[in-house]
């Protein structure tokens, strides 16, 4: 038994090594798009703390959510953020199994520059929307009556720049439509949707996205409005980003020596070779693509090069 569990764990530790020097290798190549994610993921924390100062708290507005769903209270506040956390916590994790379990689809450094991709472009536009129009702030920290609601002038740029993170971040107002809660949610579940394998995981997803859609709204953090733009207003991102950005190598088939994902330029040319040789009658195999040998602007095959060379 003991024998049996130290090669298995010498088996993990290999595993673990052999995934870092590759994710190692993809983090030098992308560092800067993981980094600008990463930077514009404080530029809308900045965002959302400059409207803070504008917003004018207000009686709060006629609401069809707010109609049909109890409210939860301050004292049961708590549930939704919870959920959020789950999610988001559950989604980082799974983004690392490449590193401990041998099957494996994706990359990890590839699909975070993906992630970070879809979350900066919804941002974007959350920014432009929550600064277009300040709605009254139904959260019960940002209603007439909170000392929280406003925020007096701040002393200095360094005020401004901190944050005040994580409080800031929590009890904030004025950042209404859409829900970042969503975004990040909508995000998560699309993302796991099209790289998961596990089915009734893709399920569940979709079921907690629901889920967290009523418990925003139950708690007074959100209008409905906040909540129904984010979802049409996320897949639609996700949607077109997608087919703009290349496709992720599949790592489930295990034969595939290519590391990152191919250029047009070069699923250009592919194509055209596969419909040459599809057109003359031959098969396209795909141990045909292997690099050939420039020699007075013509391809030559590996082993008719040194002929060519010494011919010429």
């Amino acid at each position: 038994m003991t024998l049996y569990i130290g090669r298995e764990a010498s088996k993990l530790w290999k595993r673990v090594c052999a995934e870092t020097t590759t994710e190692l290798n993809l983090l030098a190549d992308n560092w800067k798009y993981l980094l600008a994610g990463l930077v514009c993921q404080y530029i809308h924390g900045l965002a959302a703390r400059g409207v803070h100062y504008i917003h004018r708290p207000g009686p709060t507005l006629q609401d069809l959510g707010f109609i049909f769903l109890p409210e939860l209270g301050q004292d049961k506040a708590y549930i939704s953020e919870t959920l959020f956390s789950l999610i988001f916590l559950s989604f980082v994790l799974w983004t690392f199994h490449p590193f401990i379990l041998k099957s494996k689809r994706i990359y990890t450094v590839l699909l975070w520059c993906r992630v970070l991709a879809f979350l900066v472009v919804s941002q974007f536009l959350r920014i432009i929307t929550f600064y277009s129009t300040q709605l009254p702030g139904p959260n019960y920290h940002c209603r007439e009556g909170s000392k929280l609601a406003r925020l007096p002038h701040p002393q200095s740029i360094l005020e401004v720049l901190l944050i005040n993170f994580p409080r800031g971040v929590m009890y904030g107002c004025g950042d209404l439509i859409f829900s970042s809660h969503m975004i990040f949610t909508l995000v998560f579940v699309r993302t796991y949707q099209k790289y998961g394998t596990r089915r009734f995981i893709k399920q569940f997803a979709w079921m907690l996205a629901v889920i967290q859609s009523f418990l925003i709204v139950a708690s007074r953090k959100h209008y409905t409005v906040d909540v129904v733009v984010a979802w049409y207003t996320v897949n639609l991102v996700v949607f077109f980003v997608d087919k703009k950005l290349p496709e992720l190598p599949d790592r489930t088939s295990g034969n595939s020596p290519i590391l990152l994902p191919l250029s047009m330029k070069d699923k250009d040319s592919w194509n055209k070779e596969e419909n040459h040789k599809l057109l003359n009658g031959n098969s396209v195999d795909p141990a045909d693509r292997r690099p050939r040998t420039q020699v007075n602007g013509k391809n030559l095959e590996d082993g008719n090069a040194d002929t060519a060379m010494n011919g010429a």
